[in-house]
């Protein structure tokens, strides 16, 4: 068995969450929505205490992306469908997940998102570190190969829609469909 696997890759504040939220409701089979927000945020890490210098998060963090990645590969092989946000803001990390989900079908979407637009949602959340998306938006689509690429500034139904439509068509070219062919 292989799983489905629908992984969102964009800015911080491109709309990752409000179009993973929106497929889950959409799609119709049941899909995890999995990302380093829930936790982040459930209390998982001990976010207090990197904050305030208790624990130095530099030292922790590759420790945690390595068990978050080999965490989605656990779910996926139990047969659960994911579909997963992330930030792919580290040059191996895409490599990593390739061959560590290469069993699953995965579809790997761009979210992109012009600078203006994530400089408001940023400030607007409140939640993130001021700069981190524009950081993002210099960085993380390089050198990327997508399925397909969404705009993030668009109706999120619509973006449902033109998603799952192409995840349907069973079309894969990105950087993950070239692992499993190996």
């Amino acid at each position: 068995m292989c799983a489905q696997v629908i992984f969102l890759h964009g800015a911080s504040s491109s709309g990752k969450t409000t179009l993973a939220r929106a497929l889950q409701d959409r799609l119709t089979t049941p899909f995890w929505h999995v990302s380093i927000d829930h936790l982040r945020d459930s209390g998982v890490l001990p976010m207090h205490r990197f904050r305030n210098g208790d624990l130095d998060w530099q030292s922790a963090r590759s420790r945690f992306f390595d068990g978050f990645h080999r965490s989605l590969t656990a779910y996926a092989d139990a047969d659960n469908d994911l579909i997963v946000e992330h930030i792919l803001d580290h040059p191996d990390w895409a490599g990593v997940l390739a061959r560590l989900l290469a069993r699953h079908d995965v579809f790997f979407v761009g979210v992109f998102c012009d600078l203006e637009t994530l400089r408001d949602r940023e400030c607007q959340r409140g939640d993130r570190v001021k700069g981190s998306a524009e950081q993002d938006f210099h960085a993380i689509h390089a050198g990327r190969t997508y399925d397909m690429k969404l705009d993030g500034t668009k109706p999120v139904s619509e973006n449902v829609e033109i998603l799952i439509r192409t995840w349907q068509s069973g079309r894969r070219t990105s950087e993950f469909s070239a692992a499993r062919e190996i």
